[in-house]
């Protein structure tokens, strides 16, 4: 231990009365804050100096017309740019630009198309297209300047964007407010037309089967028209009969009333004959009766009644034979009357009144025959006797006035009732037939229309069915659509309520348009606050001068003391490392406190940062100083390679997730990696736990190089001895 504090105090004293060896490592102390410091002014605030930078741009957008709007957005960006003070903007023509960029004065050009507007105002079409701003930039001038120059040409995007989007939005929203009053208004209509949905839905069925039952019946109908057509001509004949029949039983009435008057006056001169005879025979037999009756002359008696009754039945029979006549005429025309289609309750009234006076009439014949048989009798009577003949006289006397008293009231009858009734149904049967020729005619000009009529509409039914077997047809797809309808409906109508979206629709355009045109603030929340780039570069560049200022010693500084009293390895090599490691915590006190009170760097933990540094460059000065005093010139250019490998691996200046492979897998075995995480912790804000880490692996790489400068000096020092005199000897090392 003596040995060693030795050699520490000897190089200590040498370089207090050696004022060359006092200002070379006086050099040596501030020179590697130096590198730090420059490091980190240099990268202060480099994005707030982008003002500085020439960007081109060339406008060249001719505008545009959304629905008779003029619309330039090039123009519109110009004029924000030139209010813009991120970049030094220089507007200019493209040749210029283009020029301007190859030869490096400009970092970046950014040019707006010709039909940059006309391409925005496809929006309003069925397929929009995309407006492309074009970028240029010259790489080559610098590493870093592209990046920057890109954001900014990703600002201007994302204003363009923005203020597009914006526009849109706005004009969106008014079109959804003008929708949702309009929806508002129609609400009622809505609800009535999903009601008339759900009504079809239940109906469906109903209406399928009155679809088909049309169709059904419509083939019915069809078969049916074409009966009726076959019918058609048979109808036409039997129209054309009926009116011939019409006008023959016309005829035979009007003939047979002509009869009837011809025949009247004669039916009333022998009803007047007959009524005379009756009253003479009464006459007669009222003489008979009263005068002395000659029975010699009974026969003469009896053969005047039998010619009074002979002649009154003649007149009869021919009566009758006329009421027998008139009765065949209203048989014929009654029979003509049906065949038409006619009820002739009339002629029926009429064929009673003649049977009634055919009856009658045969009734007195039956009287007149009856007297003609008592006159008979008479005669038989007065041969016999003639008590009883005053008797029979009576009772012909009463038979015959009966019978005056029956002709009389057939006569009255005849005259008041039979005539006039067998006329008025005559003119009755004619007016009938007339009426039915009238219809028949109508129904004869009728016929051709029907035929059209049926034409047409089996045209028509034809068509019909043709339009009911297509609805048939098309029938499960309709019903199918519908239920989907209705079914939807009603999962729009459990999902939400129209009223919602009503309210949803309806906005302040305004509003809307402001939102679109930033829909999303950042609003950032530091958990551990950097107030600019160089603060947080700072933990970087201050590991890595401390790891320079290790290099610069074992450089200029023998690592091997110049006592020859001292022979062990282990106190050599301890007594030069108090020497290397001394002069390391002077370039970490300067470093450090030039950091916080030079630079002014906003440091959260002060005096860790302090401590995080002497610490660090306690074991970057053991392992560079085990390196060169154990391995001589090898462990110069190993610490050199190591520090190329931590400049790159330990994730100082890009996250570890972004390097290669490689460097990621080296990444946890280089002292560069906690030690610039330690600084880190005392610049932004400790967090206990990656502190403690930080230190243990440290400490760890502290005792690994000790170890081996105490164990492996000794024995591989005739080695570096010889490898150090071989290299000497080439003239190229000393």
């Amino acid at each position: 231990m003596k040995n060693i504090w030795t050699i520490f105090s000897t190089d200590w004293k040498n370089i207090a009365t050696n004022w060359v060896a006092a200002l070379l490592i006086g050099g040596l102390t501030i020179l590697p804050s130096l590198y730090a410091w420059f490091n980190i002014e240099a990268s202060w605030d480099p994005y707030s100096q982008t003002d500085q930078l020439p960007v081109g741009v060339v406008n060249e957008d001719k505008g545009a017309t959304i629905r008779d709007k003029e619309i330039d957005v090039g123009k519109e960006l110009v004029t924000k740019l030139k209010k813009d003070d991120n970049f030094d903007w220089q507007f200019t023509t493209k040749d210029k630009a283009m020029d301007k960029l190859e030869y490096g004065d400009y970092y970046a050009v950014i040019v707006i198309p010709e039909n940059f507007s006309e391409k925005l105002s496809t929006v309003m079409n069925d397929e929009p297209e995309k407006s492309q701003v074009q970028y240029y930039v010259n790489e080559k001038v610098n590493a870093i300047a592209p990046k920057i120059t890109e954001k900014g040409a990703s600002v201007i995007v994302d204003q363009i964007t923005s203020n597009f989007v914006s526009e849109v939005n706005g004009t969106i929203a008014e079109l959804f407010n003008d929708l949702g009053v309009e929806l508002e208004k129609d609400l009622p209509d809505i609800k009535q037309f999903e009601e008339y949905v759900f009504k079809l839905e239940k109906n469906l069925p109903e209406i399928h089967d009155l679809i088909s039952s049309s169709y059904n019946d419509s083939k019915r109908v069809s078969t049916i028209i074409n009966d009726v057509q076959g019918l058609l001509p048979q109808a036409k004949n039997v129209t054309n009969q009926g009116l011939n029949t019409i006008d023959e039983t016309t005829a035979f009435l009007k003939e047979a009333e002509q009869r009837l008057n011809e025949l009247a006056p004669k039916v009333e001169e022998d009803l007047k004959k007959a009524q005379q005879t009756a009253q003479d025979v009464n006459a007669f037999l009222s003489e008979a009766r009263s005068a002395d009756i000659d029975l010699s002359s009974s026969k003469a008696i009896k053969d005047q009644i039998s010619k009074q009754t002979k002649e009154s039945n003649q007149q009869l029979e021919e009566i009758e034979k006329l009421l027998q006549q008139l009765k065949e005429q209203q048989q014929n025309s009654q029979s003509g009357n049906e065949t038409n289609g006619e009820q002739g309750e009339g002629n029926n009234a009429s064929q009673q009144s003649i049977d009634q006076a055919i009856k009658e009439v045969q009734a007195i014949q039956e009287s007149l025959s009856n007297i003609q048989s008592d006159s008979t009798e008479l005669e038989t009577l007065l041969s016999e006797q003639q008590g009883e003949i005053d008797d029979t006289l009576k009772t012909l006397q009463n038979k015959s006035k009966s019978t005056a008293d029956q002709i009389d009231a057939f006569v009255k009858e005849y005259n008041n009732n039979i005539e006039p009734k067998v006329l008025a149904e005559i003119e009755s049967a004619k007016q009938t037939l007339q009426n039915a020729r009238s219809i028949l005619g109508e129904v004869q000009s009728t016929i051709p229309e029907v035929e059209r009529i049926l034409a047409n509409t089996e045209g028509n039914i034809a068509e019909g069915q043709d339009i009911l077997e297509y609805m048939l047809n098309e029938y499960p797809y309709v019903n199918a659509k519908v239920n989907e309808l209705a079914d939807r409906i009603r999962d729009i109508q459990g999902e939400t309520d129209i009223n919602e979206i009503i309210e949803l629709l309806k906005n302040d355009p305004a509003a809307e348009q402001n939102f679109f045109a930033e829909p999303v603030q950042l609003n950032k929340n530091a958990l551990f606050p950097i107030e600019n780039y160089g603060t947080g570069m700072t933990p970087f560049y201050t590991v890595l001068s401390l790891w320079v200022g290790a290099l610069l010693l074992v450089s200029l500084l023998s690592t091997e003391p110049h006592h020859s009293n001292v022979h062990r390895n282990y106190e050599r090599y301890f007594g030069k490392l108090a020497t290397f490691i001394s002069i390391g915590i002077l370039q970490t006190l300067v470093v450090t406190l030039g950091n916080i009170f030079l630079l002014q760097i906003g440091i959260t933990e002060t005096i860790p940062f302090i401590a995080f540094g002497l610490l660090i460059s306690v074991v970057f000065m053991t392992i560079v100083y085990t390196l060169v005093s154990v391995f001589g010139d090898v462990g110069k250019a190993t610490a050199i390679v190591i520090l190329v490998l931590q400049i790159a691996g330990s994730g100082g200046t890009y996250p570890v997730a972004l390097l290669p492979e490689f460097f990621q897998s080296i990444h946890p075995f280089l002292p560069f990696t906690y030690a610039v995480d330690l600084m880190r912790e005392a610049v932004g804000g400790m967090v206990k736990a990656r502190v403690q880490t930080d230190l243990l692996y440290l400490l760890g790489f502290l005792l690994l190089f000790l170890s081996i400068g105490t164990f492996l000096k000794g024995p591989l020092s005739k080695g570096t001895k010889k490898l150090t005199k071989k290299s000497r000897e080439s003239g190229l090392f000393h």
